[in-house]
């Protein structure tokens, strides 16, 4: 696609969370620029929400925001992941399309269907590119999923060190320099020495290794499980409360279904888990992430976890749907759960309090049970 070969095209993605650090990395290396759009803001959620049917769901509004902002920014390319099946996400992309047309904008569109695996992502990549070169769109697809594996760890270690940091906001500010040490990687060799000193830099957070810690799943749909700003910094004010998170959902997670072959896996993935442990409550998938959820409640039990927190989209029918399920489930699982819904009318003030609200009840709920260990004893 690249015609003027003098000039590198500037290829921007929608925000979720981190991601475009792993991105980035892959277009460097295929001799695109990647242009990173200012992270999601409520202008950018004024943008989307205003240019959006009223009823869409929050993703697809701060979606849309983003690619606004990244054309008026300079970027030539948007692009989508769009995916198959029974969720509204594959409706997404011809929307979001047609909308940037009406709305006269004309950077170029293209989108990245991920269920074809392997396959869908060399031929995104070479499509962008204008080049047919094996070995270079490996490396490019190799970085890219082996960043985005190394965020994910580092996503694990900063809740652990943020639930126990003495002085609040440490660890995330580690955790920053932790994730510019991942960015300026431009090799496996140079992105293997980083992942090392990245998790350092978050191990110099002092902890209080003796507070008393709540342990809690994120569960519900991937993108809101994943983006800061559409989750209002949920794992951040968990933190602050003493509470270290899980992701259930984690763009690694969908990878490792979604892209790398079984055959290369050596244990069972988090699809393969949902369709074991979901079936009591759903025997089939019924879109979006509806079928993974149901299993977290059943896998937080099993796993002896304080709480699970389901998050959701305003009109997601797929996690209308699951959440229609937990009731079920909590008969048979004694685990404390939070379903939140979120669209662009939530207030902060009220989401706070259910937050605190819901911690409080889970640190009683197992001091009762100590309580009872001990008494026994």
């Amino acid at each position: 696609m690249q015609k003027n070969k003098s000039k590198k095209i500037k290829v921007a993605f929608p925000h979720m969370g981190t991601i475009s650090i792993a991105w980035s990395a892959g277009l460097r290396k295929i001799g695109v620029e990647p242009y990173v759009e200012p992270y999601t803001s409520k202008k950018t959620l004024s943008i989307g929400t205003k240019n959006s049917p009223e009823a869409i769901c929050l993703p697809y509004k701060l979606i849309l925001g983003n690619f606004i902002e990244a054309i008026e920014g300079g970027a030539d390319y948007v692009a989508m992941i769009t995916s198959p099946g029974i969720c509204r996400l594959g409706e997404y992309g011809n929307n979001i399309y047609s909308t940037l047309k009406d709305l006269g904008y004309n950077a170029n569109y293209i989108e990245l269907s991920l269920y074809d695996g392997i396959k869908g992502l060399y031929k995104f990549l070479k499509n962008l590119s204008g080049k047919n070169d094996p070995i270079l769109i490996m490396r490019a697809m190799n970085i890219t999923i082996r960043k985005i594996f190394a965020i994910d760890d580092l996503n694990s270690a900063l809740s652990y060190y943020r639930a126990r940091e003495v002085r609040f906001g440490d660890a995330e500010k580690n955790y920053k320099k932790a994730l510019n040490l991942i960015d300026k990687a431009g090799s496996t060799s140079q992105l293997k020495k980083a992942y090392e000193l990245a998790l350092k830099e978050i191990e110099k957070t002092e902890i209080d290794e003796n507070k008393e810690v709540l342990y809690v799943d994120l569960t519900g749909e991937i993108y809101l499980v994943n983006d800061e700003f559409s989750n209002q910094y949920i794992e951040r004010e968990l933190g602050r409360m003493g509470v270290q998170t899980r992701r259930s959902l984690t763009v690694g997670s969908f990878l490792k279904d979604a892209i790398i072959p079984k055959a290369f896996q050596n244990k069972e993935t988090h699809l393969q888990r949902a369709e074991r442990m979901a079936k009591p409550y759903l025997i089939r998938d019924i879109g979006g992430d509806s079928l993974e959820c149901i299993s977290d409640v059943v896998f937080a039990d099993y796993k002896g976890k304080d709480g699970i927190i389901h998050i959701s989209p305003f009109t997601c029918m797929p996690e209308i749907m699951s959440q229609n399920i937990f009731p079920t489930i909590r008969s048979e699982h004694d685990i404390p759960l939070l379903a939140l819904i979120m669209d662009e009318q939530t207030g902060r003030a009220g989401y706070i309090t259910r937050l605190e609200a819901f911690v409080d009840l889970m640190r009683r709920k197992k001091r009762a049970k100590e309580g009872k260990i001990k008494t026994r004893i």
